[in-house]
């Protein structure tokens, strides 16, 4: 163990990163940016430290810092990271820092307060903060605490920011987006709520805890209930299970509780809908692998057909609608809605190469999410306008910004050679070992993935140059700054993802092996008589 509470450090720096940037004075809106930065890539280089010291072969959960905190509660400040957490911090932490670079001149872009920059920075900083300390907590409570926490800076990221408008329309639009996303995921840690209060309640009736009282130490509440040691009936773990299922649904979010997505995305600024979509939309489907099928193992054999045939339409669905937006911003909400999809699959598939899978489409999709959505945001900049029709020939003035647009949608679309590839193709065959119809045609939702982005390409980017589309720049050199990084790594991973299948594999293997799920045996087929003339009988 070390002595140095890395994790600590790690989730603390961006808290302290944001209260320095707001006690700038008000006139120091660049400094306040760049303190922004430097923090942010401080939090990324503890990000890479961790995982250089970390064992993929070693213990579950590594960097374990563990501190009493509500001891009446048997609620404790319990922080580890296992190789699942750890790939999502390095998304995380790798990503805000372009995400800051991209969103330079966001604060610019609303109000007239003097202190928007300092406001903007903070927010973005304290929900990086809040997502780290879900990923790393070992405490049920305290999950919970931050799990809850990080709609507040988000929600005023979605409706205090947004693109430069006088139209009261838009702004009321903004508002109501902004609410809507809060509404939906507070209701649904409100039900979550009620399921952690009632698994609290079985560890203080089964004495798990110290002094009579109960616990939220996930690891102890995991190996009560893997031994039938919670003492409570299938009915009762099947509602605690579906309370915290409908929050990480909501937050994930899975059909048919997405319909907050599209309109806060679009509503905020590129770079805050990414760190809403491929950082904090993140902690939902990370949920269900660290506590709903840890915690509920049974009723996960009880309700994965139900989530596995949600997650199939959510897939459907999601390409259906994007092929029908004339919004290019909401077309690549929409499609977030079915990558999703893919990642539900995977977890509740209950494979190795699923669960493998789903955890590398979280990274991957954030990678291709953040370089899709962000190039688009710098095109509407240019253009001022979302309308997919008021576009056309870009690729003949901005080719830079037509070519990075062009590989950010075929990796949308999982096209092999880019890392969105390997983890669909991994989810794929690990559902089809279970469920091969649901599989079959989540592959076949393939085909729409590729008719929605080859068609926007072809009528944003290819043909004369419309009216208008004359003046677009191409990239400048922050935008590069902020797209090629994404576009290397797609193309690194999808050529070479041992690097984060290392660490991937082991934690997995050790989920599954907690839960006693193994991995369905291939069939054997019969022995056809000419090949077994003595009729000899062959054993596996």
């Amino acid at each position: 163990m070390s002595a140095v509470p890395w994790l600590s450090v790690l989730w603390l720096l961006p808290v302290v990163g944001a209260t320095v940037v707001l006690l700038l004075p008000a006139a120091q809106r660049s400094l306040a940016r760049w303190v922004g930065l430097v923090v942010a890539i401080a939090t990324f280089g503890v990000a890479l430290g961790v995982a250089a010291a970390f064992q993929p072969g070693g213990d579950q959960f590594q960097f374990i810092e563990s501190r009493t905190w509500i001891p009446a509660f048997g609620a404790g400040y319990t922080l580890g990271v296992d190789g699942i957490a750890l790939v999502l911090v390095l998304l995380t932490a790798g990503l805000v820092p372009l995400l800051i670079v991209a969103g330079w001149h966001d604060d610019r872009e609303v109000g007239t307060g003097k202190r928007v920059a300092h406001t903007y920075i903070a927010l973005t900083l304290l929900v990086e903060a809040m997502v780290l300390v879900s990923f790393l907590s070992l405490d049920i409570l305290l999950f919970y605490v931050f799990f809850e926490a990080m709609l507040i800076p988000m929600y005023f990221l979605i409706g205090g920011f947004g693109p430069r408008t006088d139209d009261a329309q838009v702004r009321q639009q903004r508002s109501r987006a902004a609410v809507k996303f809060l509404l939906y995921n507070l209701f649904g840690g409100l039900i979550m709520l009620a399921a952690v209060i009632g698994l609290y309640v079985l560890t203080v009736q089964q004495d798990l805890g110290a002094g009579g009282a109960g616990t939220f130490d996930m690891r102890t509440v995991v190996a009560a209930a893997n031994s039938g040691q919670l003492g409570a009936g299938p009915a009762v773990l099947n509602a605690l299970f579906l309370g915290f299922m409908f929050a990480f649904a909501v937050k994930a979010p899975l059909w048919p509780l997405h319909t907050w997505l599209p309109d806060a995305a679009v509503s905020a600024t590129p770079a805050s809908a990414v760190l809403m979509m491929a950082v904090v939309d993140k902690v939902g489907t990370f949920g269900m692998l660290r506590y709903c099928l840890l915690l509920f193992p049974t009723a996960v054999d009880t309700y994965a057909p139900l989530v596995i045939t949600l997650a199939v339409i959510g897939i459907v669905y999601g390409a259906l609608l994007a092929i029908g937006q004339t919004d290019v911003m909401r077309l690549i909400a929409y499609t977030s809605i079915s990558h999703f999809g893919f990642i539900v699959l995977g977890i509740f598939a209950m494979t190795s190469q699923g669960q493998t899978g789903a955890t590398l489409y979280m990274v991957n999709h954030g990678l291709s999410t953040a370089a899709l959505f962000l190039v688009a945001g710098f095109l509407v900049s240019r253009r001022g306008s979302r309308l997919i029709a008021d576009y056309g020939g870009v690729q003949k003035v901005a080719p830079v910004l037509a070519g990075s647009f062009f590989i950010a949608g075929l990796a949308t679309l999982s096209l092999p050679g880019l890392a969105p590839f390997v983890s669909e193709f991994l989810v794929l065959i690990g559902t089809f070992s279970r469920y091969q119809v649901a599989a079959v045609i989540a592959a076949g939702a393939l085909v729409l993935a590729a008719i929605y982005v080859l068609w926007l390409y072809q009528r944003m980017m290819t043909g004369p140059v419309a009216e208008g589309s004359e003046r677009i720049r191409d990239l400048v050199p922050r935008e590069l700054v902020v797209v090629v990084p994404l576009l290397a790594a797609l193309i690194f991973f999808g050529v070479y993802p041992k690097p984060v299948l290392d660490f991937i594999d082991p934690a997995v293997t050790q989920t599954l092996t907690t839960v006693g799920s193994v991995d369905p045996s291939p069939p054997v087929p019969a022995q056809p008589e000419a090949a077994n003339p003595g009729g000899v009988r062959h054993e596996r």
